[in-house]
């Protein structure tokens, strides 16, 4: 391959590591109110990311680092195109990145329970918005010759990008409640895989739509690539949910079952809902390629991996010092998970409400 098809294909794996991998930290605090009833809860919760969810940023940061250097017409036609969206999203992760790391700051319910606040905002919305920004990227967008944005932001907030948000979420928020059901125990464990349960299927429903009408748009000769991947990110959703099932549950009991001699199987969840990431994510690289922003304006006017690429000696370079320092990351990261392997116990915490003191005298 030409080290530009080599770039795209290196670019392509950095954004699938970091939607498979952050995409079960924004799951997770999607759900942080909806699984986590009290602050015990809640606690626990955030615990099952804390380690690793500023390590799962980085892939993000390399993504965006390694688009700049080897395509640097893409990034900066990319970066202007979505300039608010992206700018939310850093804001959003900003805010997100302060809440996590200040929550336990304070004992008072009140402070914790604005941070939970900035916590799920700064979960939903990068999910969102990423949904829609890689959705326009496989639609096309207005690009004149200059390749400068023609459009607006209501351009970019058509039905295909709209759908595009939901099913990221969606997909997002089904990771997510895999990986609680993966790390905690009891019944938060219990509730966290009932609810895989039911958005995994409805995850499945609203993949499959997008990614059906991805391939509609984007018809091209790897068409038959593409809905393969597509298909198989949609086998590998539907696949999830299947180790979560208890015989019990199989079977229509309605009997709570607290402890159980076959436990549901979520590490195979986790496994099917990171390979449906990856795959669906691969389906639209594969869908983009050569044209990386496609212009709907005039097919001439569109961004591919040749115009948009730097030179070929920049290019060999990247090569050399992506072949050294990848693995080094990747075994880092590799490393970081496996010390913190353990689940997640919801233990008592002590918090006070915030009161004003109370004086002698003073009627109480």
């Amino acid at each position: 391959m030409e080290l530009t098809t080599i770039w795209f294909v290196v670019i392509a794996g950095l954004w699938i590591g970091y939607f498979v991998l952050e995409g079960f930290d924004f799951g997770v605090g999607i759900l942080l109110r909806v699984l986590g009833r009290d602050e015990p809860e809640r606690r626990a919760v955030i615990t099952t990311i804390g380690p690793v969810w500023d390590g799962n940023e980085v892939w993000l940061i390399v993504a965006g680092a390694m688009t700049f250097a080897a395509f640097p017409e893409w990034y900066a036609t990319l970066f202007s195109t979505f300039y608010l969206p992206l700018f939310a999203i850093l804001v959003a992760l900003i805010l997100r990145g302060v809440a996590i790391e200040y929550r336990g700051k304070r004992d008072d319910l009140a402070w914790r329970s604005r941070m939970d606040t900035l916590i799920t905002i700064g979960s939903l919305l990068p999910s969102l918005l990423w949904g829609i920004a890689f959705a326009n990227l496989v639609r096309g967008v207005p690009l004149d010759a200059s390749h400068e944005f023609t459009g607006s932001l209501a351009t970019l907030l058509n039905p295909f990008a709209l759908l595009g948000g939901v099913a990221f979420t969606a997909l997002f928020v089904a990771h997510g409640a895999i990986f609680l059901a993966l790390r905690t125990t009891d019944d938060l464990r219990h509730r966290a895989n009932r609810l895989a349960s039911i958005t995994g299927v409805a995850a499945a429903v609203l993949v499959a739509t997008f990614l059906t009408w991805a391939q509609v748009l984007r018809g091209t000769t790897a068409s038959a690539v593409v809905a393969a991947l597509a298909a198989l990110a949609l086998l590998a959703s539907l696949a999830a949910n299947k180790p979560l099932r208890r015989p019990s549950e199989a079977k229509g009991s309605g009997a709570a079952v607290p402890t159980h001699p076959t436990p549901p199987r979520e590490g195979w969840a986790f496994a099917g809902t990171a390979l449906a990431i990856a795959l669906g994510v691969a389906s639209l690289f594969v869908a983009m390629f050569p044209a990386v922003m496609p212009s709907t304006l005039d097919p001439a006017w569109s961004l591919t991996v040749t115009n948009a690429a730097s030179s070929a000696y920049t290019l060999k370079i990247l090569t050399v010092i992506a072949a050294i320092f990848t693995p080094l990351v990747m075994l880092y990261q590799g490393w970081t998970y496996w010390v913190f392997r353990k689940r997640v116990t919801v233990e008592p915490v002590t918090v006070q409400l915030l009161t004003p003191p109370h004086h002698p005298g003073q009627a109480s």
